[in-house]
């Protein structure tokens, strides 16, 4: 057991904060997300034509807005937001506003017509969309005592973990409601803050979607031992709160959703988008060799986007915002169960 002199003992909420998005830390390095794990964003352009092909739902289901916004949040070195734009239709494109949100600094060499801001912009009209960043929205750990009682886990920089004092207020109440721990050693993480940030990114929606994806876990089916767990250089490691990793824990969406949202899985969402991975026909590999080659790699990728066990497996919050039901029917499949099962 560490003793108190041996380094200060922060709450993990504080210790993250510090590690990922101070002046030194993890989320300002240079080379970004991509240098040390792998989104659907990195795994395949397809993922960004999915969403540009959500957007020019939302688009339609808005009656085609002077001006569109597209905002993504988190969004790295802006490979989403470029894709985004490159697959959209030219008449989509000419009324976009493109805002990335990002506490990193611009990259060299991005689309001059990307917005690069601090925060997403107030009263947008369009789609707002945030790809793993609320897994990196820092929360309180919680651990059951010997007593039963929820305790803060309390951390140092070199990752030494000790209990603090039990969990209270708000704090409490959340665990209560969504994440009850059930006996000694039974861990979760507090979210709370992911919640009020979801809240925060959806005020700023005047009209559309904000759609938030994540490894997502739900009511009934939370991991007794928590999530938090930390990336480096492609690897998954120990959570040290140094800087020197990526620190993560998967999000609670259901509690996150306001009145109106829907929940489904990434490969629902992307299957109703037209990404289903279904192999080219052989006959194709005779009449067009080349063609059947790009259409197997197209295939190969798409299923790794749905495949059960990975990204398949994320979770898609879709919050509508000052949609009437008539308009959410423009917006097709993304809106109906579709069937969940694997094509050959």
């Amino acid at each position: 057991m560490a003793h108190e002199g041996d380094g200060e003992w922060r709450g993990w909420r504080a210790a993250a904060e510090e590690a990922l998005y101070g002046a030194d830390g993890f989320y300002r390095r240079p080379e970004g997300p991509a240098g040390h794990f792998r989104t659907s964003v990195h795994a395949s352009p397809l993922f960004a034509v999915a969403v540009a092909r959500l957007l020019c739902r939302v688009d339609q289901a808005l009656g085609h807005p002077a001006v569109l916004a597209f905002v993504d949040m988190a969004a790295g070195r802006g490979e989403l937001i470029a894709g985004v734009l490159g697959a959209l239709p030219p008449d989509v494109a000419a009324r976009i506003r493109a805002c990335a949100v990002e506490i990193a600094g611009r990259p060299d060499g991005l689309d001059p017509r990307i917005e690069w801001l601090e925060a997403p912009p107030k009263h947008i009209t369009g789609l707002l969309f945030a790809n793993e960043w609320l897994d990196n929205v820092p929360v309180e750990v919680a651990e059951a005592g010997p007593d039963g009682v929820a305790r803060l886990v309390l951390v140092r920089q070199d990752g030494t973990e000790r209990l603090g004092g039990p969990v209270e207020g708000a704090e409490a109440d959340w665990l209560e409601r969504w994440w009850p721990l059930s006996g000694e050693g039974c861990r979760a993480e507090i979210g709370l803050p992911r919640d009020t940030a979801w809240a925060a990114a959806v005020a700023t929606v005047g009209r559309g979607l904000a759609v938030a994806v994540d490894y997502a876990h739900r009511e009934g089916s939370r991991p007794p031992f928590g999530t938090l767990t930390g990336f480096r250089a492609g690897r998954e490691t120990a959570p040290v709160p140094d800087g020197s990793c990526d620190i993560t824990a998967h999000v609670a969406l259901d509690a996150c959703a306001l009145p109106g949202a829907r929940l489904l899985p990434q490969r629902t969402a992307l299957r109703a988008l037209g990404i289903s991975g279904a192999r080219p026909p052989l006959t194709l590999a005779s009449t067009n060799p080349t063609a059947y080659v790009h259409a197997l790699a197209q295939a190969g990728a798409a299923a790794e986007l749905i495949a059960p066990g990975g990204l398949g497996d994320f979770g898609w919050l879709v919050q509508p915002v000052g949609l009437p039901d008539a308009c959410l029917g423009d917006l097709g499949g993304l809106f109906v169960d579709v069937p969940d099962h694997e094509e050959h």
